[in-house]
């Protein structure tokens, strides 16, 4: 197996230990930290993003290595640094205000983040008004809003509206999910994309910058 292989199953593993190590060696031998990321750490995290949506693991899995990944990359950092890493696109992520739930949040951010995306995370309890700003202030093409709980749904209503009010919809893209959410709800408010879980909100958020 090559270095990236082994990257990526060890990342799927959650070892962070010889992720370290292995990182150590190749920066030491000189090797593309670049190609360590996006060959190795990313592609280990899309291995498990493919599995959680095909309910093969499950959310302590997604999080054990979505921690192994992040070693990974602050093993990494300063050599990306010298490299100016590119990002695919911005994604503004938020939890709708008046829901304090993060745990499906922070999973979207992770499977974005392993697809090259660079997400801005407002956290939890964001008004209609802070998604749109950012998204303008940060020139962010995709704005993704998560509710677990059904009386917060219209704060995502609120963020299509406002971005018709500022001519901007459209040209920002909204996408909503969680667990209430449905494909006919994100037809009724006018948003533009609904997805069921983490791993394929990744992949239309990076469609959308493609």
């Amino acid at each position: 197996m090559s270095v990236y292989d082994d990257l990526s199953l060890y990342v799927q593993q959650g070892r962070v230990n010889n992720i370290k190590e292995i990182i150590a060696a190749e920066l030491e031998k000189g090797s593309n930290p670049k190609d360590l990321l996006q060959n190795g750490l990313l592609a280990g995290m899309s291995v498990v993003g493919d599995k959680f949506k095909n309910n093969q693991v499950f959310v302590p899995e997604v999080l054990i290595a979505a921690r192994a990944m992040q070693a990974g990359i602050d093993a990494l950092a300063v050599a990306l640094a010298s490299e100016k890493m590119e990002s695919k696109g911005k994604i503004v992520l938020g939890t709708v205000k008046g829901d304090l739930h993060d745990i499906g949040k922070n999973l979207v951010k992770i499977m974005m983040e392993s697809k090259g995306l660079e997400v801005i995370d407002l956290g939890v309890d964001v008004s209609a008004e802070k998604f749109v700003e950012t998204a303008i202030s940060n020139d962010a093409q995709v704005i993704a809003c998560s509710a677990l709980l059904t009386t917060t749904m219209s704060v995502m209503k609120q963020v299509v509206e406002l971005l018709e009010e500022k001519g901007l919809h459209g040209q920002i893209k909204v996408m909503v999910g969680g667990a209430p959410v449905t494909e006919d709800f994100k037809c009724k408010i006018g948003a533009d994309y609904y997805t069921a879980d983490a791993s394929s909100a990744s992949d239309v958020a990076l469609s959308i910058y493609q």
